[in-house]
């Protein structure tokens, strides 16, 4: 087999890199959801006949689902079952590896000449998949059939002929069907728009170079990782942290743990010390723990490393049996996010002692989601469908960053001007919350409020994590501020709701989503005065006692 020349190997790489890039922006650009248009909560990939990814997504924690989702569907058709013009749907978290319910899958497989040489795919996360609340993300769901249609891998285009009794099918489970099937069919069109470039490649290099190069593009990241990770010092350590809830027993925090050996550059990530599956919707499925771990090695190493799915072979895991982070269905994983994000914590604080000054200090995880369901109120329009970031945790010799997507969810906030001009909703403030950044030599970043009033009646679902347990601050820094979820805030009316609830409200009701803080690095004495009278002057310090 004639292997690609190395120059040949970087100008695929780089043509491939560059498809996806054009997929993303042409779904963004067809987008029906404001989660597309605005969040831009999906991804577009390219894989190889495999289902490895050579180059990684922007939305890095969709990166590892792919390699699972399509040898499942391989495992149920064969290459043989599968035809040019072929499309399959999945949003299954145990069929699919998909993260949760509302996020569906489209994946369509390349042939050359007869042969299949490639997957392009893309994940999107949709408004409505039915079940038991509006936007299909249930804090207190406590079995997945609860979160809506569950679709194993199957055709939703079969040799360029669309399935519509499927999606029919769909559209006929959903509380907003014509943003489900627009978002659908956009993903159909910029997995067959992959397809032809890929085919296109294909013809000018020939597909047994175009597969070698995928080969070699995944190869190059695993001398890169693999490389890195022989630098880390042989040793053995442990970190745990806790959720608030699962969102059903809201009593009871949940464990996450993991004890990381190292060994002349093997790896081996233990989490068998986690809590057991939950009851509530707090489950993670093992792609998106690999992508926690995955995202905190090359972070914590060195962020230049490519992330390809050569990544796997690198790194040993252990689960215990039924447990938060190994779930056996039909346990509930809506909530997903809030445990992505506390375990990229956890994983942080037991790499931290490995090269210590290289991990941050708790973020203020995600901020949460609500969905603000209309009814008759905003016809035509569907579900008002937020996703929100908070803080970064301080680091060594900086700040943490204010106001941002974290970790693991590059999301976009939706604009103010498109929710009040496409819902019955004012947004009346929107700003930096003094003061929640975890004291420290380098400040945590703040959290921030976003306050709602409401002109028509709505029901609200709200999910959300560190209103209880706050985020924890870094070699003797102090913790950031909990989140927070005020109706009727600055009155003497002021209540806060749980982290996770859904309530219906009448026109006029006023509420306030609260973000946690990120956690501060280093003592708190040793902050310069000059970052101090910075913190005062613009105002990101009010309560001075604070600083200490």
């Amino acid at each position: 087999m004639q292997k690609p020349d190395p120059i040949t190997v970087q100008i695929l790489r780089s043509r491939v890199a560059s498809l996806m890039e054009e997929m993303d922006y042409r779904f963004y650009r067809s987008g029906y959801s404001t989660i597309v248009r605005e969040s831009r909560d999906f991804s577009c990939v390219v894989t190889d006949r495999t289902g490895r990814l050579a180059v990684a997504p922007p939305m890095f924690f969709h990166g590892p689902v792919y390699f699972h989702l399509i040898g499942r569907i391989l495992e149920i058709y064969g290459e043989d079952g599968l035809s040019d013009g072929d499309t399959l749907v999945c949003n299954h978290p145990y069929e699919g590896n998909l993260p949760h319910v509302p996020d569906m899958a489209l994946v369509t497989p390349v042939f050359h000449d007869g042969s299949l040489v490639a997957f392009t795919a893309s994940i999107a996360h949709k408004a409505d998949m039915g079940g038991a609340v509006p936007g299909s993300t249930w804090g207190q769901a406590t079995e997945l059939f609860q979160e809506g249609l569950l679709l194993p891998p199957v055709k939703v285009v079969r040799a360029g002929t669309p399935n519509s009794d499927l999606q029919r099918l769909i559209a006929s489970n959903s509380r907003a069907p014509e943003l489900v099937l627009g978002d659908m069919n956009a993903q159909i069109g910029i997995t067959g728009i992959g397809r032809d470039r890929l085919k296109a490649l294909c013809r000018t290099f020939g597909a047994t170079i175009f597969t070698g190069a995928m080969d070699e593009i995944i190869a190059a990241s695993d001398r890169r990782l693999r490389t890195a990770l022989a630098a880390l010092p042989d040793g053995e350590y442990s970190s745990e942290g806790l959720l608030d809830n699962d969102g059903v027993d809201r009593d009871r925090p949940v464990k996450l743990h993991v004890r990381i050996a190292v060994s002349e550059g093997d790896i081996h990530m233990d989490f068998s010390g986690s809590d057991p599956q939950t009851r509530g919707p707090a489950n993670l499925r093992i792609a998106m723990v690999e992508a926690c771990v995955f995202y905190c090695l090359i972070g914590f190493l060195d962020a230049e490393i490519p992330y390809s799915d050569a990544a796997r072979d690198l790194v040993r895991f252990t689960f215990g049996v039924r447990s938060v982070l190994n779930p056996e269905a039909p346990a509930p994983c809506s909530s997903y996010m809030k445990t992505c994000h506390k375990l990229v914590d956890v994983i942080l604080q037991a790499l931290d002692p490995f090269m210590p000054g290289r991990a941050v200090a708790n973020a203020g995880g995600s901020g949460g989601s609500i969905v603000v369901a209309w009814g008759d109120s905003a016809p035509g329009r569907g579900n008002q469908y937020e996703i929100f970031g908070s803080a970064y945790g301080a680091g060594k010799d900086n700040d943490g960053a204010t106001g941002v997507s974290t970790h693991l969810a590059n999301l976009y906030g939706t604009p103010l001007e498109v929710i009040e001009s496409e819902f019955p909703c004012r947004v009346t403030r929107y700003e930096p919350l003094p003061d929640t950044g975890g004291a420290g030599e380098f400040r945590g970043g703040l959290g921030y409020r976003r306050d709602y009033e409401l002109l028509a009646p709505a029901s609200v679902v709200y999910r959300a994590d560190r209103a209880v347990i706050a985020p924890s601050g870094l070699s003797g820094g102090a913790d950031g501020a909990k989140s927070r979820f005020l109706l009727w805030p600055d009155t003497n009316e002021e209540q806060q709701l749980p982290a996770s609830f859904r309530e219906d409200f009448a026109a006029g009701t006023r509420f306030s989503l609260q973000t946690a803080g990120g956690g501060g690095y280093g003592d708190p004495a040793k902050r310069s005065p000059a970052a101090r009278d910075f913190d005062i002057a613009e105002g990101y310090v009010r309560d001075t006692a604070k600083m200490a």
